[in-house]
C-alpha cells in the first residue's frame, strides 16, 4: 500500500508554489520535475549550473551534454541559463533558492539530515547538500520510511554522518506526509490504504497525531 517514488514526487509537486526557485537532489527529488502543476511558472535550478531545468527528456530529445547535477540527462525550458559552479553556489549560499527537495537517509524529529555518507561505502563527496540544506528557505525530504530491512529512518537522533541540523521542515515517505515542528514529528496525511497505526509503528521517534488523519489526495496521471 506504500506509495512508489513516481507518487512520492506527485505529492511533493503540490507543495510547489507559482514562482519558486527549486532545486532538486539527487535521486526521488529529480522526478518532481516532471509533475509540476499545469499552469505554474517553476524555476529548476541544477548546481552543476542550470537555471530553468525542464522535465525529463523523451529518448527523442536525449542530448548526452545536458545533464543535471546527478549526470541524468535532462531538458531545459525556454529562457534557461547555464553558468559555472562558482556562480550555482553564490546563488544557492545567498539564499535564492526557495526550497530545496532532498533525498535522506535519515532524519530526525528535530530536523537533522543525514543524506550523504554510509560508513564503509563509498562515497564520491558530499556535493552539493551540505550547501542546500544551509541556505535554502524551506527543505522538503522524500524517502522511503524504512530501510530495506525493515528499520525506521525517522529518528530521535541519527546514526549517519550529518548533512545539517534543525533544517528539515517536512518529509514526503512512501507512507505518509509528516511536518517537524518544535514538539517533533507531527503526522498530516497517509498514504492512501495505509493506516495511523502503521506509521506510528514505522517511525522511530513519538509522531504527533491530532485527529483523523486524512489519506493524500494524488493526482492522476
Amino acid at each position: 500500500m506504500a506509495l512508489t517514488k513516481e507518487q512520492i514526487a506527485q505529492r511533493i509537486a503540490q507543495e510547489l508554489q507559482d514562482g519558486y526557485y527549486v532545486n532538486l537532489g539527487i535521486g526521488i527529488p529529480t522526478l518532481v520535475a516532471n509533475y509540476i502543476p499545469e499552469g505554474m511558472q517553476v524555476i529548476l535550478q541544477s548546481e552543476n549550473g542550470i537555471l530553468g531545468m525542464g522535465q525529463f527528456p523523451l529518448p527523442e530529445e536525449v542530448d548526452a551534454d545536458l545533464i543535471n547535477a546527478g549526470k541524468q540527462t535532462v531538458t531545459v525550458n525556454a529562457g534557461a541559463s547555464f553558468f559555472d559552479s562558482s556562480l550555482s553556489f553564490a546563488m544557492i549560499r545567498g539564499g535564492h533558492v526557495d526550497l530545496t527537495v532532498l533525498g535522506a537517509f535519515e532524519v530526525t524529529d528535530s530536523g537533522d539530515i543525514a543524506s550523504w555518507k554510509i560508513p564503509g561505502k563509498m562515497v564520491k563527496g558530499m556535493g552539493g547538500a551540505m550547501d542546500l540544506v544551509a541556505s535554502a528557505r524551506n527543505i522538503i525530504v522524500a524517502m522511503q520510511h524504512c530501510s530495506k530491512d525493515g528499520e525506521s529512518k525517522l529518528l530521535k537522533k541519527c546514526t549517519l554522518p550529518l548533512t545539517g541540523i534543525n533544517c528539515v521542515k517536512r518529509i514526503v515517505s512512501d507512507l505518509a506526509v509528516i511536518e517537524v515542528t518544535d514538539r517533533g514529528f507531527k503526522l498530516l496525511e497517509r498514504a492512501p490504504g495505509v493506516s495511523t497505526e502503521s506509521i506510528i509503528a514505522a517511525t522511530a521517534a513519538p509522531l504527533i497525531v491530532e485527529g483523523e488523519i486524512p489519506e493524500m489526495n494524488l493526482p492522476v496521471w
